[in-house]
């Protein structure tokens, strides 16, 4: 019998059963609305923050202060604020939901000690890149946004760099991959692709989700590979093997610069919008800043917010493209298409496998794993009739 494609492809997705796909349907549809919700809570706490004049006050006291120290503790201090006013939402989005569909173990204890850390990072850093715009507004005038480009790739850039030396090993444990079959296959992967074997990593992503995932992050020096022990418990020799294929691909491609330059357009054109809201949203809210002054960041972050909503589409898109490369550069290389088929239906647990069309383009940073699987499926049948016997 011929290999039929369409057919192997409705049997994985079907393999998980009607009930598992129902349950990773209303999970998916359901972080949707959560978007839509977390827009809502934002501009609840913009409201709170503006008619309290909570920044008006502390700007008031430190009149006194250098601009650049005054400004850049204002926008710290907003950042605290609004992340303590939203904890309860950030509560249930980041770890009620996600354990109420089996997608998390983390102790509430736990989760809370990590989110004061992450809001602890996330305040300093969007303290020091808000004082930059400040700046560039203080500085540039009414051309500031376009310099805002410049700055949001620095920043971007930074972040990516930084993150695997110093930001995330302050959520989790990375470590080499144990000693055994898997650590061998990896390692000569890596061979194969000249990384080094000390950016072949494992890390205890359980602690956080039971999502089957891994990742790549990072450039030059501070680049690597990292798999959850999730995957490495849950999947087969040749899946983990397919998956690292996977993240080589987007290693040796240079993913991540494609959305360093996409995050450049994005944050000048959202720029150039805020720039032409801000009066208009900030009369609507109560609020007399300016949008050279810090004490409007709230409105500011409000316009951002919804801004960065509308442009998810467009860097999905980009996270698709290359997702789709990272498939391919397994499927030539690792040329396991089963295995990799395998392993992306472990992810249809929380990414509902079939989308409509306009789902997909909207809210997915990865093409549907039935559109993947089938790809893989596709590539097994072009193999299959080159080692077919003529």
């Amino acid at each position: 019998m011929a290999f039929d494609p369409a057919a192997e492809t409705a049997r994985y997705i079907d393999s998980l059963g009607p009930e598992a796909l129902q349950k990773a349907e209303s999970y998916t549809i359901a972080t949707h609305w959560m978007l839509l919700a977390g827009l809502v809570v934002t501009a609840i706490v913009t409201w709170i923050i503006v008619r309290s004049g909570l920044l008006d006050r502390l700007s008031a006291k430190l009149q006194n202060s250098g601009w650049a120290l005054r400004t850049w503790i204002i926008c710290v201090a907003f950042f605290v604020i609004s992340a303590v006013i939203s904890l309860p939402w950030g509560i249930y989005e980041q770890w009620g939901f996600e354990r109420s569909y089996g997608r998390t173990d983390q102790p509430l204890s736990d989760f809370l000690a990590q989110n004061a850390i992450g809001i602890t990072l996330s305040s300093i850093l969007g303290g020091l890149f808000f004082l930059g715009v400040y700046a560039l507004i203080r500085r540039a005038g009414k051309t500031w946004w376009i310099w805002s480009g410049g700055l949001a790739a620095f920043a971007a850039a930074a972040t990516i760099l930084l993150a695997p030396v110093v930001i995330e090993p302050m959520f989790n444990e990375y470590k080499p991959v144990p000693a055994g079959p898997v650590r061998t296959a990896l390692l000569e992967m890596a061979d194969e692709a000249n990384i080094p074997h000390d950016r072949v990593l494992m890390f205890d992503g359980s602690r956080q989700s039971n999502n089957f995932t891994a990742n790549v992050s990072g450039v030059f020096g501070s680049a690597r590979i990292a798999i959850s022990d999730v995957a490495l418990k849950q999947a087969s020799l040749d899946e983990v093997k397919a998956v690292t294929g996977h993240e080589i691909g987007h290693y040796v491609l240079g993913h991540v610069w494609r959305m360093v330059f996409a995050i450049v357009f994005i944050a000048m054109l959202g720029f150039f919008l805020a720039d032409r809201l801000f009066n208009r949203v900030a009369a609507l809210f109560g609020s007399k800043a300016t949008i050279g002054d810090p004490e409007g960041l709230p409105i500011l972050s409000l316009i951002v917010s919804v801004l960065s909503l509308f442009a998810q589409p467009v860097m999905n898109s980009v996270a698709r493209v290359g997702e789709s490369e990272a498939d391919a550069y397994s499927l030539r290389t690792v040329n396991l298409p089963d295995a990799l088929a395998g392993a992306l239906v472990k992810t249809a647990e929380y990414r509902y496998p079939r989308p409509s069309a306009l789902q997909e383009l909207i809210f997915y940073s990865h093409p549907s794993v039935e559109t993947r699987v089938r790809r893989a499926m596709d590539w097994k049948a072009e193999q299959l009739k080159k080692a077919a016997p003529r």
